[in-house]
């Protein structure tokens, strides 16, 4: 039997590779920050789910997880690393706090270092541990390869997710531990709904206003439109099982759009946006 660390898996992606891997035969370690959904997950998958309480940004409580699976595993390695857990910060640059970004970039970026820190020995870079190799599935997005504006902290963050995985891909071949980048487009998952409850109050006499009312708009028809997050699991479970996976999955509703925006140029694609947001200068 498989054993896989899934971290943020209380909800949307994370609770649907949860549940897709264990029905697969696996064994799901998934990390939660609260205990009522600990107890939840425990009833809804069963007795292949065993929940690790953590935040991921809390190095202390991270480790503490990885010795809780390393007891679990029994001397035998553990075969995947999911970095899922993450959150969406949106906003003007200009009026964004210095917090709010640092918020983003340790959930998002360091959140998923503590993680492969934590966890990386039990894949086999500790060679006391027998069995094959693990794999490390990071969850990016169609972000880390685009910039969209009011979305800069995610989108930051995303392109740093890649660009960690990259490297860490290269630096784990030493191991034989492979490292797998996951990017979806829009899903459909709570985080698209979270955007109704964002509060624009802030930005009232802000010259973003209408742009960001446009955005927030947006955002809920990806919701509407998006992928079922059980596909973005199926893709995990391929990159975690497949005997010559790809370096990157790339899985979004619309590929035909994304393909144009990467072959138009940069400046044409800035000017659609800017016609789109209300951008372009007056007069």
């Amino acid at each position: 039997m498989r054993s896989v660390v899934v971290t943020g898996a209380s909800t949307g992606i994370g609770w649907a590779i949860a549940k897709f891997l264990i029905g697969r035969g696996c064994r799901v370690f998934g990390s939660v920050r609260k205990q009522a959904d600990a107890d939840r997950l425990r009833g809804e998958f069963g007795a292949n789910f065993t929940p690790l309480l953590f935040d991921v940004t809390d190095e202390a409580a991270v480790l503490a997880g990885a010795r809780q699976v390393r007891e679990a595993l029994a001397g035998e390695t553990l075969a995947g690393l999911v970095n899922n857990a993450g959150i969406a910060v949106a906003g003007p640059v200009l009026e964004l706090s210095a917090d709010d970004f640092r918020r983003q970039m340790d959930i998002n970026v360091i959140g998923p270092v503590i993680a492969t820190q934590a966890f990386g020995p039990l894949l086999g870079a500790d060679p006391s541990l027998k069995g094959p190799k693990g794999r490390i599935v990071m969850i990016s997005s169609v972000a880390g390869k685009n910039g969209n504006p009011l979305s800069a902290p995610y989108c930051t963050s995303k392109h740093a997710v890649e660009g960690l995985s990259e490297s860490l891909r290269r630096e784990l071949m030493l191991f034989g531990i492979d490292v797998i980048i996951v990017a979806p487009g829009a899903v459909k998952t709570p985080i698209w709904s979270k955007a109704e409850e964002i509060d624009l109050s802030v930005y009232q006499n802000s010259p973003y206003l209408p742009a960001l009312n446009k955005v927030m708009a947006f955002m809920m028809d990806l919701g509407a439109k998006g992928l079922p997050a059980e596909r973005i699991a199926e893709i995990v479970f391929e990159a975690l099982t497949a005997a010559s996976p790809r370096v990157r999955y790339q899985i979004t509703p619309d590929p035909l759009r994304h393909l144009i925006g990467a072959l138009l140029p940069k400046r044409t694609v800035d000017r659609i946006i800017a016609k789109r947001l209300g951008f372009l200068p007056q007069g």
